[in-house]
C-alpha cells in the first residue's frame, strides 16, 4: 500500500495552519451536535477523531473531515423516533454503520457513481438544508420554545409567539450574530466563530443569566482525556441501517464536492474511492470516542486552505488542537450559551448559500429548474432522508430525459469513399439504403428514442437499413427487444438489417443461436481499424443484395 505521507512532510506552516481550524473546530463541533439533537460533546469528539484519522488517507491532501451541517440535520432526522435516553448511544451506532458503508463504498469502487446526482439536485438539497438549519435554529437562538413537525412551522411559531421569546436569550443569540458577521467581514475571519462564542458567554457569565440555557444543560462534559469505548450494538436496527446508508450518500457526495474545490497543491489527481476509504475511516474512529458522523467539510477546508495548509498535516494539526482545547478547557465548555452555537448554525448556514450558483441553474433550463426546486421543497418538507431519495431519485430521472433529448439519428450517404450527414427519412422506399449513425446513450430511455426515429419500413419493399455502432462495448436489453422487433419488420417486406462497426463483446452476446431462436436475421459486419470500412463494406453488399432480389 503507498504510504499515504510520502512527499508529505510535516512543516511549520501546517502547524500554525491548524491553529484556526482547531478553534473554530470547537464551535462548529459542538454546534453539530445541537443541530443533531445530541450533547454537544458528540460533535466535538467527531471533529477531533475526523480530523485527525480522516485526514491520514485523503488523495484530497487539504480536505478537512469533520462534522457537516448536511450530515448532522441527516443524522438527528434518523433519530427523531429513538427515545432521548438512547439516543446518544443510537447516534454513536449510526456513525459506525455508516463509516462501514463508506469502506464499503470505497472497496466496490462506487465512486464513479457521485456524478449522476446532478448539480441541481446536490445544489437544492444543500439549499434546503441551510434553510432547514436556520428555520430550526431560531428558537434556540431566541430561547423559545417551538410546534411543529418540520423547521420552517417551528420558526413560523416562534414569529406568532413572540411572547414566549425570552429576551436574554435572544439578546446573547443576536449579539453573537452581529459578531459572526463583522469579524467576519475583517482579517481575522478565520476565528470569527471563536469571538462569537466567547464574548456572549463571558456577557452570560457575568451578569449571571441563568434563564439562558448553557451547553451542560444539554448533557455532562466529561473531563480529561476521551477514551475510545466499543459502541451499543444492541441498538442497531433496520431503520438506523437505511439512516446511516441515507448519511453516507450524503458524506460522500459532499466529499466528492470538496475535493473539486481544493485540488492537491502538486497537481495529482484526487481519487474518490481513496476519498471515500478515509472518510469512512474518520467515521469508525468517532463512532469509537463517541462521536457523529463526519465528512469532508467545504467551510473549514476552505479555511484550511485559506491558513496557509501545506499538506495534510495542517488538517491533522487542528484535530490535535481541538483536544489540547477540550482536555484544558472541558469545563469552560459547558457554560457556553445555547443561543451562540445555534448563531454559530445559521451563520455557517447562510453562508453556505451561493445565491450566485442557485442563479446560473435556474437559468439554465426548465430540467434545471424544476430539479433545483423539487429538491429544495423536499428537503424543506420531509426528513431528510426522504429528500436524499427524492434527490437521487430526481438525478435519475434527469439521467434518464437527458438521455433521451441527447440522442441524435442522422442519415448517412455514400459520396465515393465519403459519408456524408443528412436528414434521416421517415419512411422506406422501395430498395431504398439507409445508413443510419447514432449519437447519444443507447440505453433505457435512449434505446425507446431511437426507436421512434428509425425510418418506417411499412408498405418499402426490398429496403436495407445499416445501423452503424462503432465504438460501442455494450448495449442494453432494451436495445436489443429494440433491434430485433425492427429486424422482424424489415424482414416481413423482404428487407434487412444490417449492424456496422460490431464490436466483438456485443456480437459474443447476440450469438446466431439466440437471433435463431427468436426469429431474428440480421447481418453483422465487425468494426476494424479504419473508420467507415465496415459501413462500406455493409453498402456494397447491401447494393448486391437489392441488385439480385431485383433482377430474380
Amino acid at each position: 500500500m503507498r504510504n499515504p505521507f510520502a512527499g508529505q512532510r510535516m512543516t511549520k506552516a501546517d502547524v500554525v495552519a491548524g491553529v484556526p481550524g482547531g478553534i473554530g473546530g470547537v464551535p462548529d463541533g459542538m454546534a453539530a451536535g445541537l443541530l443533531a439533537g445530541v450533547s454537544p460533546v458528540h460533535g466535538l469528539y467527531a471533529s477531533l477523531a475526523g480530523r485527525f484519522f480522516g485526514g491520514i488517507g485523503t488523495s484530497t491532501r487539504l480536505m478537512v473531515v469533520t462534522t457537516t451541517g448536511a450530515s448532522a440535520l441527516a443524522a438527528g432526522s434518523v433519530l427523531t423516533d429513538i427515545a432521548p435516553e438512547e439516543r446518544s448511544a443510537a447516534m454513536v451506532v449510526l456513525t459506525l454503520v455508516a463509516g462501514i458503508a463508506m469502506l464499503v463504498a470505497a472497496v466496490l469502487r462506487l465512486g464513479r457513481y457521485t456524478r449522476f446526482v446532478s448539480h441541481s439536485v446536490m445544489t437544492g438539497f444543500l439549499l434546503g438544508v441551510a434553510a432547514n438549519i436556520v428555520f430550526g435554529q431560531l428558537p434556540v437562538l431566541v430561547g423559545a420554545p417551538s410546534e411543529g413537525s418540520v423547521a420552517a412551522l417551528k420558526a413560523l411559531h416562534v414569529v406568532l409567539h413572540p411572547r414566549q421569546i425570552d429576551w436574554r436569550s435572544a439578546v446573547v443569540g443576536g449579539l453573537a450574530v452581529l459578531l459572526l458577521f463583522a469579524v467576519a467581514r475583517t482579517r481575522f475571519r478565520t476565528v470569527a466563530s471563536l469571538v462569537g462564542l466567547i464574548v456572549p458567554t463571558a456577557l452570560v457569565i457575568a451578569l449571571g443569566w441563568d434563564s439562558v440555557a448553557t451547553v451542560s444543560d444539554a448533557g455532562e462534559i466529561p473531563r480529561g482525556f476521551p477514551l475510545p469505548q466499543v459502541p451499543e450494538l444492541s441498538l442497531l436496527s433496520p431503520s438506523l441501517i437505511a439512516g446511516a446508508l441515507a448519511v453516507t450518500v450524503i458524506v460522500l457526495v459532499q466529499g466528492t464536492g470538496v475535493a473539486e474545490s481544493a485540488p492537491n497543491p502538486d497537481g495529482s489527481r484526487a481519487k474518490t474511492d481513496r476519498d471515500f476509504c478515509a472518510q469512512g475511516i474518520g467515521n469508525l474512529f468517532a463512532a469509537l470516542f463517541r462521536g457523529m458522523p463526519v465528512g469532508g467539510s467545504l467551510g473549514q477546508t476552505a479555511i484550511n486552505v485559506s491558513s496557509g495548509a501545506r499538506t495534510r498535516w495542517a488538517g491533522m494539526w487542528s484535530g490535535l488542537w481541538i483536544l489540547v482545547i477540550l482536555v484544558a478547557l472541558s469545563g469552560v465548555v459547558g457554560r457556553v450559551p445555547m443561543p451562540t452555537l445555534a448563531a454559530i448554525l445559521m451563520f455557517a448556514a447562510v453562508g453556505s448559500m451561493n445565491i450566485d450558483q442557485v442563479v446560473a441553474i435556474w437559468s439554465s433550463g426548465s430540467i434545471s429548474r424544476t430539479a433545483l426546486g423539487v429538491t429544495f421543497v423536499a428537503t424543506l418538507l420531509l426528513p431528510v432522508t426522504a429528500a436524499v431519495g427524492v434527490g437521487v431519485a430526481i438525478s435519475l430521472l434527469m439521467q434518464l430525459n437527458q438521455e433521451a433529448i441527447d440522442l441524435k439519428v442522422v442519415r448517412l450517404r455514400v459520396e465515393g469513399e465519403h459519408l456524408l450527414e443528412s436528414i434521416v427519412p421517415k419512411h422506406l422506399s422501395d430498395n431504398e439504403i439507409v445508413i443510419l449513425d447514432v449519437y447519444g446513450s443507447l440505453f433505457y430511455a435512449g434505446a425507446r428514442t431511437l426507436q421512434s426515429r428509425l425510418p418506417d419500413p411499412t408498405g418499402a419493399r426490398d429496403c436495407v437499413v445499416i445501423l452503424r455502432l462503432r465504438g460501442r462495448a455494450s448495449v442494453s436489453s432494451t436495445f436489443l427487444h429494440i433491434i430485433a422487433d425492427y429486424a422482424r419488420r424489415l424482414d416481413a417486406t423482404g428487407g434487412r438489417l444490417y449492424l456496422s462497426g460490431i464490436d466483438p463483446r456485443i456480437r459474443a452476446v447476440w450469438t446466431d443461436e439466440l437471433l435463431d431462436g427468436q426469429g431474428i436475421k440480421i447481418e453483422f459486419y465487425p468494426a476494424s481499424s479504419t473508420i467507415g470500412e465496415s459501413t462500406l463494406s455493409a453498402y456494397a453488399d447491401a447494393e448486391v443484395r437489392i441488385n439480385e432480389r431485383r433482377r430474380s
